[in-house]
């Protein structure tokens, strides 16, 4: 297994390149969406989390991922010694009408096709992605980690109805018209996605690229009055059965698979990975489920980590694994510090394993 490191957007420059290979990392998951822009309660500092009125308002619609960027991209992390291994999230500005069946939908999806394209040309081999009408929404900051240190949950359900202009909980319509967005049934969701994944892995199978897809955070059956796709473990396998190309996989992240009501998390871990779905995996650690529940530091909560990549290791899992998020700790590095404690611990587990 690889130890990955998760950039953000303001991430991408020589401190956080450097920043990385210090805490022993190979390989780098970039999220290329700008979680932070304009947003009201956001702050870069840390992971985004959000109000009600999103994270954020969503990047250029015209601005598509070009071959060029995406090269220059892969061959800057390259000259610091990291692998670009994935891109994690599609701009909700070039596919909000995906998600929420719109007109825009068939031109959009000849977007995404060119962006795929662009990604598997550039040599990178994952696209990683979240089919959620709300995105990740409802998450709230706790000062009572260990030690008193920030951390980030769930303190009860979040149905407050969507504005229009929003999916994925970004503003992708400043102008748009007052109201909200109409509820999707289950159905008509799980259609969605199909029409996704039958428009988009043919080209992702013959770029070389694996889609991989996210579960729902928080996983709960309806956020903002919006259906759930992957909210049990169970749900993960009607995503793979939709579509049966060897690029249909799974952005697995066993903190999600943890927060959920059913199942066994270990023994989900053991179904995907033994299928070979895992495109690559997010591990953290938390405690409780939704909707409510905490994260926390990786080597404290209810997640057996050593027993997770124990599986992993037992079923051949040679991919990247990623701490995608971490407590903030007190000094005058909060989220380095953080991170690089997660990270030590993975490096370190994944070597005693």
């Amino acid at each position: 297994m690889k130890l990955g490191f998760g950039f953000y957007r303001h991430m991408l420059n020589d401190d956080y390149y450097r920043f990385a290979k210090q805490c022993g990392c190979t390989h780098a998951v970039v999220h290329l969406v700008d979680y932070f822009k304009r947003g009201r309660s956001n702050s870069a500092g840390d992971q985004p989390v959000g109000d009600q009125y999103g994270w954020g308002v969503a990047g250029d619609p015209d601005a598509l991922w070009s071959f060029e960027e995406l090269a220059a991209l892969k061959s800057e992390l390259n000259r610091v010694g990291l692998e670009l291994e994935a891109i994690e999230n599609f701009d909700p500005a070039h596919w909000h009408d995906v998600l929420l069946d719109g007109p825009k939908k068939k031109q959009q999806l000849e977007n995404l096709k060119t962006i795929i394209r662009n990604i598997g040309r550039a040599g990178i081999p994952v696209m990683g992605y979240n089919f959620s009408i709300a995105g990740v929404a409802g998450r709230v900051r706790f000062p009572d980690g260990r030690g008193g240190a920030e951390i980030v949950g769930m303190n009860g359900p979040v149905d407050l109805p969507m504005p229009n202009g929003m999916a994925w909980n970004i503003v992708y319509d400043e102008n748009a018209k007052p109201g909200t967005v109409p509820t999707a049934t289950r159905e008509q969701l799980w259609q969605r996605l199909r029409d996704f994944l039958d428009a988009i892995l043919p080209v992702a199978e013959e770029c070389g690229v694996k889609l991989a897809a996210h579960p729902d955070d928080p996983p709960m059956p309806t956020v903002r009055g919006q259906p759930r796709l992957v909210y049990q473990p169970r749900l993960y396998q009607e995503l793979i059965d939709l579509n049966s190309s060897p690029s249909n996989t799974l952005e697995f992240c066993v903190g999600t698979l943890a927060e959920m009501t059913e199942g066994n998390l270990y023994e989900a871990v053991e179904n995907y990975s033994r299928q070979n779905r895992l495109a690559y995996v997010h591990l953290r650690n938390v405690r409780g489920k939704v909707p409510f529940y905490k994260e926390t530091f990786i080597d404290e909560g209810e997640v057996d980590i050593l027993r997770v990549l124990r599986i992993l290791k037992g079923n051949r899992y040679d991919g990247v694994v990623v701490p995608d998020h971490a407590p903030q700790m007190t000094c005058t590095a909060p989220w380095h510090a953080g991170m690089a404690f997660a990270l030590g611990y993975l490096r370190a587990a994944i070597q005693a394993v």
